[in-house]
């Protein structure tokens, strides 16, 4: 990106091919595998990928390696510490938005609007089709000096693929290196100090009226099983995971029954918001474009602020 303060609104993308790159799988054979052919490690290890004869498919098209040469006879016998790479060839991924809205720029970080749909992180079908991909994209096509350093922009947060909002993002690797240590360190810091390297506070239009002007909510996070779901879905758990927010009444409308409030995160679990305020009783409000009369475009969650341990210019405020 830019090496210099930029305040406009800047529109930037690359059309998305029609085919992605793959994937490249790897794995290290344990020893209590070795004398195993090529076909039973994959067919017995990953069958729910595919059954026997798509493996076996996989294996003739040469798609599977060990120790870095193609292997296309299936009862190829394995060694322990064998390194195997299976290709997953390229595939057409859903049609998603390409183009960025550049808000802010400098030397350390830039923020985008980032358009409903778009994912920010590769994940599932979409490993190719991201914010991040499209910011790589963009510094390697620039002739500027984060190429020299060979650094890469990477998001300092992770917005859902169905959010459209702000999406800030570290331009400088060394920026970045900080910043993960913040988020992923900042609460045992905070426990010696008393304060936060980052905060997030979003704001949400939630359905009813809170009758408290502030709630903590400290409830735990986890998966349960679902049907149709592989990886399950994210609820309300006592044997989930840690998940702190902290809730503020920013507006009531008793009229339409609802309430802006904000919401700061200190954990960073999937759907934390949406759980969180489901569990007190007061889900978020969907499909809110048509009111109004508490917040300008409220759809769900709408805004969002990042705090960072070095000042945030008045600009993104």
């Amino acid at each position: 990106m830019s090496n210099h303060l930029r305040t406009q609104s800047l529109v930037f993308g690359i059309p998305w091919p029609e085919l992605n790159e793959g994937l490249f799988y790897s794995d290290v054979v344990p020893h209590s595998d070795s004398e195993l052919t090529l076909i039973d490690f994959y067919s017995r290890k990953y069958k729910n990928s595919a059954p026997l004869q798509g493996w076996l498919q996989r294996i003739q098209n040469g798609q599977i390696s060990v120790d870095g040469r193609v292997v296309k006879d299936p009862n190829t016998i394995l060694s322990g510490d064998s390194v195997l790479v299976y290709h997953r060839l390229p595939w057409k991924e859903p049609d998603v938005p390409h183009l960025l809205e550049v808000l802010y720029e400098d030397d350390d970080m830039v923020a985008l609007n980032k358009p409903s749909g778009l994912q920010v992180l590769p994940g599932g079908l979409f490993q190719q089709r991201t914010v991040l991909t499209q910011l790589c994209w963009s510094v390697k096509k620039q002739n500027s000096t984060l190429n020299s350093q060979e650094t890469h922009p990477v998001p300092v947060h992770r917005l859902g693929r169905g959010t459209s909002d702000n999406q800030l993002t570290s331009v400088t690797w060394t920026l970045m290196c900080v910043g993960y240590w913040c988020v992923r360190h900042g609460n045992r810091k905070a426990e010696r100090s008393g304060t936060r390297k980052i905060s997030k506070i979003y704001r949400a239009l939630v359905t009813g009226i809170l009758v408290d002007d502030k709630v903590i909510i400290n409830q735990p996070i986890g998966i349960v099983r679902y049907p149709g779901v592989a990886k399950g879905l994210y609820v309300a758990s006592p044997s989930g995971k840690p998940a702190l927010s902290k809730v503020e009444v920013l507006e009531r409308d008793e009229k339409q029954n609802c309430t802006l409030v904000q919401v700061e995160i200190e954990s960073g679990r999937p759907h934390q918001i949406r759980i969180h305020l489901s569990f007190i009783g007061h889900p978020l409000l969907e499909g809110t474009r048509g009111l109004r009369t508490l917040y300008q475009e409220t759809a769900a969650i709408t805004c969002m602020l990042i705090n960072l341990f070095f000042r945030i210019p008045p600009q993104m405020r």
